[in-house]
């Protein structure tokens, strides 16, 4: 999901799904580097609130540094998405995005949340990183008439039990002049139905749903969910469901014809679903022929006449047992310990997704098909389909063509489900814990004629499980702290979990409910975040999470607190006090005005972007509002809703509501207090003591339970009211600036005009008095919003050997103080919260950057305009942020001997780049080296104008953008002399030396796990390489190293293409293009011959990163396995990288290649952040290959590229045995006879964090089958 301002407090879509970004479903890791903050807008969306100090925006494009889509924790244990580990940008598609993993894994595993939170969140990255209604809401609803199904089976059993509801209904303290009479009557009418929703059901018992969407145009998804999931299983049967999945999905004949399609597919497994979904085009690429049928009869068999072939089954059971260790992080046991304690009572603690080593071992055919013939029936499934879709008759028709005979055959049409909480379906399941209502069938048969007399129903609860609940006057003892130990933790972090039924929102009261938490815990974030006032913070981050899960069947609140572990005690303290206070004294009457508007602010641009959402987004959005059993409502209703609620509520109600959420914490330990379901401490084994080293970490539960109770005696007193400025820049200071500067426009370098602007791409091009060359692009696709983004030459690579760490630590350091002029942190967060800002900052190997989004209400444009000026003139810097800053990185650099990624990145990085500490974690030394004055210098110095390139895309006015950068950024300080720029040190690869071509690295560890990498050089972007060659001098001479040309290319190329493929030869972009098709290829071929063949990973993808201004590049090959394959698994790979010589590259995988490329590309047109990464670098004296052809001809230099041209590009890799550097890592009890540490004096780099995610269940969905 995108993230709005109010990012903090995080809900998941209900009211209205929201774009992500990002067709790809990609959910890559939160690098540890890369740190956000959105200053606090609560986008409403009511099933999901979450208090932290992050958010995310994702990354997409072509030239621009990437920022990794950082998934939100969702408490899924569904086991996240295979994360890229080579950070700087990835030419080369993830294989995870080209190729289909097991979704199993889809939630990606964010690592702990550290960021110190400021009006400028620091993303700085390194080189190396770890790159989801029932239809009795239906009745008024105008949908096109089909036949209705019962409700939705797979909703959560949320009802709240008998007793209960009376002690909801003292909420409302209404003032005495509203009628309360006709507001009751208000509130309790349901709220409107999506009005394009098309729901129905074959009489087999199928639904399905369509929704159409244009978005991305002439595509759709195709979703088949099946209603059974890892809850599940018997004991003999733990992974099973995900066994199915892989075997089902990966055995289809059918969808394999897709692949040339231009379609996508892929699967996941959770506790309570398998989703098996294709992403298509609806018509082939060179006809009009329609690609629904084709696609539903590829669901139909995965999902319902699956092959069950041995041969299959063997090659799947490898790759989940691969899969099984792949996932075994810290993260990953972290997660598992979170759900067993919270989820003690029942199946979900102990049922996840991937199932046990043991039993995946020995599960036969005959034991999977039954599984799968319990389960897997039209009856127990849904079908979703959203997209371009213009009608829905047809696909009506299509859906009961290819399903409608499914199951008719072999059971009974299903009777009606109960609808009581708790009440289970009368058939053949497995057997569920004690205390559910319903029977079960305990016979079990084995032949065809018995089955068929069998009646199988769905669950009529999902996830059929029984919860203890966390509500006052319960008798249940309160479960004492339990604590985890491990020596790869290297922080302390406590979760104080409350678990409540899941209150459906289908009225208004519902809804108004909902936006009342929404304000109430807005207050709390941004509260939480004015406490970092100290150099030595007692908390490194704390979150407060309010959330509704369909997949666990309950609403569950968690307090977060992590910190270092020496202030462990007074963390919690502080994070209680805080709660305690917003509960007592509650939100003030500011607070309420500012978080409602800003609410209703971001109500309406959602409500603007309604024809802009992608097909997947809506989709996972109704699915997971079914889940649930909310409402459905487009963008329009959603707002509408929310306004029609918004002027009824008043601040006792806020109050009231927000207090009930937070009880489990404030009022802990009295008797009228709900118990929090658990409480879970992650701690260390040891922790670093300055002057003694490694030093054992002891914590107790009832030291545990001391600190809560410190935080319920402390003193509190009420919140006061800040003064939030309504502007940064005053109109007189503005004209001041205006008549000492003369801002004005001037003829652009190479050109005797001052605007430039391109037609066809809708490109504008100027540059200003001071330097500042600035490029705009008026886009319309996202109504009333914009984004801007300010890019400064240097980065990390202009850091000296006597200032190592400077620029990073210097860019966290101006994000940790957030102040700008005379207006603190609190005062520019509050500005951006009011003009729905999110500002983000971050330092790369090659360019500092600023990024802002915005919305063009209310002068919100104007607002971040005058927020960068502040920033160019004005900057604070503080030493304590100094002093925040330089410890967060020592923190950092002490946790990578903890991760076995991560060591193991770091020691080939500094094999391969000569130990330069660029492009890894700054040491201990170097960082006690630094202080203020150098950090400010090696950051400001590059803020030169001719250095300096502003981007900005969005829904505005020429008349607008031009005002806005002649008075903001016309007005900055003149700086021309870019002579006086800090110069680079050379970038050098180390040459051949025995003993670090290949290295290894152990880690001490209970289980066992091993990963590698392999690297090498690359030339850059533009074809510069690190030994200074320019590749376009000698491109035409350079020899191709293969048999020649097929035949098919040889036709192709008489045929008159010669023209365009020397059109691409000579392009400036020709490399960047051809090397990106190379990536594809290569993931290709790693997965069909390392994982599908060999069965000796289940992870292994190639990156290729390729700078803009650094004269070189790298390849990486990232791949996972067991202690035991893992050298096998690297052999491999390499054979893979230097097999292209004996192994041709055949048409098709070019053309496949080119699809895939070109496909992302064209879903991504409509997004502003796609077209400000295009826009990157355009006028960087920097980067003068970079020009408007890149942009205006990209379609057309793919759809130019020969096999002879990826030849081209391939033979500038460097894959012999001198070049290639390796390094394999292996973790587990006897891994090494020692463990292999860092010394103070190595350079970590980058890479996936291997600290602990802050919440539970985020590594735990299988990983994409695919």
């Amino acid at each position: 999901m995108a993230s709005s301002i109010f990012s903090g407090v995080k809900f998941s879509p209900i009211l209205a799904p929201v774009n992500s970004g990002d067709s790809r479903r990609s959910r890559c890791v939160k690098d540890r580097n890369k740190v956000r903050f959105n200053p606090a807008s609560p986008r409403l969306t009511p099933n999901r609130v979450r208090t932290e100090a992050q958010s995310s925006i994702p990354y997409t494009g072509l030239w621009a540094q990437p920022t990794a889509n950082r998934g939100r924790l969702k408490r899924s244990i569904v086991l996240g998405q295979r994360n890229a580990i080579f950070g700087k940008e990835a030419t080369g598609t993830s294989l995870s995005q080209g190729r289909n993993f097991c979704f199993t894994c889809k939630r990606s595993q964010p690592g702990i949340r550290r960021s110190l939170p400021s009006a400028f969140v620091d993303r700085s990255s390194f080189s190396l990183s770890r790159s989801r209604l029932t239809s009795s809401l239906r009745k008024n609803s105008q949908v096109l008439n089909a036949t209705v199904g019962p409700d939705e089976p797979h909703a959560a059993g949320t009802a709240w039990p008998d007793g209960i509801v009376a002690e909801r209904q003292d909420l409302d303290l209404l003032p005495p002049e509203i009628d309360t009479a006709e507001l009751e009557a208000f509130l309790g009418c349901e709220l409107p139905s999506h009005p394009k929703l098309h729901r129905g059901q074959l009489k087999n018992g199928l639904r399905y749903l369509i929704l159409p969407n244009k978005v991305p145009p002439n595509r759709f998804e195709a979703h088949m969910e099946v209603h059974v999931g890892s809850i599940d299983e018997e004991d003999d049967e733990q992974g099973i469901a995900h066994m199915i999945e892989h075997v089902a999905f990966l055995g289809s004949k059918k969808r394999e014809k897709l692949l040339g399609t231009g379609a996508r597919s892929n699967a996941y497994t959770d506790f309570h679903h398998t989703v098996f979904h294709i992403h298509s085009p609806t018509h082939t690429k060179d006809s009009e022929d329609d690609l629904f049928p084709s696609v539903l009869d590829a669901l139909n068999e995965i999902a319902f006449h699956p092959k069950f072939l041995s041969s299959r089954v063997e090659k799947e059971r490898r790759a989940i047992l691969s899969e099984l260790q792949m996932m075994n992080t810290i993260e990953y046991r972290v997660d598992c310990q979170l759900l067993q304690h919270l989820h003690s009572e029942n199946k979900l603690g102990r049922r996840f997704p991937i199932g046990l080593e043991e039993q995946i071992k020995k599960w036969d055919v005959d034991k999977i098909r039954k599984f799968h013939e319990r389960w897997y029936f039209p009856a127990n499934a849904t079908l979703y389909i959203v997209g371009d879709i213009n009608n829905i008759p047809q696909i009506v028709n299509n859906i009961e063509a290819v399903f409608g005979k499914t199951g008719l055959d072999n059971e009974s049409t299903p009777s009606p489900t109960p609808g009581a909480f708790g009440a289970m379906a009368n058939f053949l399941v497995p057997k569920l814990p004690a205390g559910l209502g319903g029977t079960f069938s305990n016979e079990r048969t084995n032949t065809a004629d018995q089955s068929k007399m069998i009646k199988r129903e769905r669950h009529a609860i999902r996830p059929p499980v029984e919860h203890n609940w966390s509500l006052p006057g319960t008798s249940i003892d309160l479960k004492p702290p339990q604590i985890f130990k491990h020596e790869l933790l290297q922080n302390f972090a406590i979760n104080m979990f409350c678990k409540i039924p899941v209150s459906k929102v289908q009225t208004f009261g519902d809804l108004r409910n909902v936006l009342m938490k929404r304000i109430f815990l807005s207050a709390l974030h941004f509260r939480i975040n004015t406490r970092y006032k100290s150099s030595n913070p007692p908390f490194t981050s704390v979150e407060l999470d309010h959330s509704d899960s369909g997949r666990e069947g309950c609403t569950v609140t968690t307090l977060t607190v992590t910190a270092e572990p020496k202030n462990w005690q007074n963390a919690v303290k502080v994070a209680v006090q805080e709660v305690r206070r917003l509960k007592e004294f509650g939100v003030t009457k500011g607070e309420l005005t500012r978080y409602m508007d800003a609410l209703l602010k971001d109500s309406e641009h959602l409500a603007a972007m309604i024809d802009n959402v992608s097909s997947v987004d809506n989709l996972d959005f109704v699915m997971e509002s079914d889940a649930l059993g909310h409402t459905v409502m487009d963008q329009t209703q959603g707002h509408e809703t929310l306004v029609a609620v918004a002027g009824t509520v008043t601040l006792e109600e806020v109050n009231t509501v927000g207090a009930k959420v937070l009880e489990f914490i404030s009022d802990f330990g009295r008797p009228t207090a709900p118990l929090p379901a658990a409480i879970v401490a992650c701690v260390p084994t040891k922790v670093h003591v300055d002057g003694v080293g490694e030093s054992d970490f002891n914590i107790t539960p009832a030291e545990i339970i001391d600190s809560v109770k410190s935080g319920l005696l402390a003193p509190i007193e009420a919140e006061p009211e800040l003064e939030v400025p309504k502007e940064l820049i005053s109109q007189s200071q503005l004209e001041e600036l205006t008549l000492q500067r003369n801002p004005c426009f001037v003829p652009i370098p190479g050109s005797s005009v001052t605007k430039l602007h391109d037609k066809e791409t809708g490109i504008t091009q100027l540059r200003l008095s001071n330097g500042i060359p600035v490029n705009y692009k008026i886009s319309a696709t996202e109504s009333r919003a914009g984004v801007m983004r300010l890019i400064v030459g240097g980065g990390r690579a202009a850091e000296t050997s006597d200032s190592k760490g400077a620029v990073v630590v210097g860019v966290r350091t101006l994000s940790e103080g957030g102040r700008v002029g005379d207006f603190s942190r609190e005062q520019v967060e509050l500005f951006c919260v009011n003009h729905l800002i999110n500002c983000s900052l971050e330092s790369t190997e090659e360019f500092i950057a600023m990024e802002f989004r915005f919305t063009l209400r209310d002068n919100g444009m104007q607002a971040a305009f005058q927020l960068l000026h502040m920033v160019l003139e004005r900057s604070v810097w503080l030493e304590d942020a100094f002093d925040r800053a330089r410890q967060l990185y020592l923190s950092y650099f002490r946790s990578i001997p903890k991760s076995l990624e991560r060591a193991t990145a770091h020691k080939l990085m500094i094999a391969m780049l000569n130990g330069d500490e660029r492009f890894v974690e700054p040491t201990p030394k170097s960082l006690q080296n630094l202080n203020l004055e150098t950090v400010k210098e090696a950051v400001m110095s590059h803020f030169v104008g001719e250095n300096m390139e502003v981007s900005i895309v969005g829904d505005f006015s020429e008349e607008e953008i031009e005002r806005c950068i002649l008075d903001y950024l016309g007005t900055v300080k003149a700086s021309h002399d870019s002579a006086k720029l800090p110069g680079s040190e050379p970038i050098v690869f180390r040459q051949p030396t025995t003993g670090l071509q290949f290295q290894q690295v152990f880690l001490k560890d209970t289980d066992e796990r091993a990963c590698a990498y392999i690297a090498g050089p690359a030339p850059n972007r533009w074809g510069f390489t690190v030994d200074g060659d320019d590749l376009f001098q000698s491109v035409s001479k350079l020899m191709v190293a293969h048999d020649g040309l097929s035949k098919s290319e040889e036709q192709l190329l008489e045929g008159g293409d010669r023209e365009l493929q020397k059109k691409l030869r000579a392009h400036p972009l020709f490399f960047g293009i051809t090397m990106g098709l190379l990536a594809e290829i290569i993931n290709s071929r790693l997965f069909t011959t390392v994982r599908d063949s060999l069965g000796l990973t289940y992870d292994v993808s190639f990156e290729l990163n390729l700078f803009d201004r650094l004269n070189l590049g790298w390849y990486v090959v990232s791949v996972t396995s067991t202690p035991g394959k893992v050298y096998k698994a690297v052999d491999a790979c390499k054979s893979v990288l230097r097999g292209l010589h004996s192994n041709q590259i055949a048409p098709r995988e070019l053309d496949r290649a080119k699809r895939t490329l070109l496909m992302r590309h064209e879903a991504e047109l409509k997004s502003n952040a796609y077209w400000l990464n295009l826009l990157a670098h355009l006028q960087a004296s920097s980067v003068p290959r970079k020009e408007l052809s890149c942009i205006k001809e990209l379609t057309s230099l793919y759809e130019a590229a020969s096999i002879e041209d990826i030849y081209l590009a391939y033979n500038q890799l460097r894959v012999d045995e001198d070049s290639l550097y390796s390094c394999i890592g292996i973790a587990g009890a006897q891994a090494g006879e020692e463990t292999t540490v860092l010394s103070e004096e190595e350079e970590p780099e980058d890479a996936f964090s291997g600290v602990v995610p802050v919440g539970r269940g985020s590594s735990m969905t299988t990983r994409p089958t695919t």
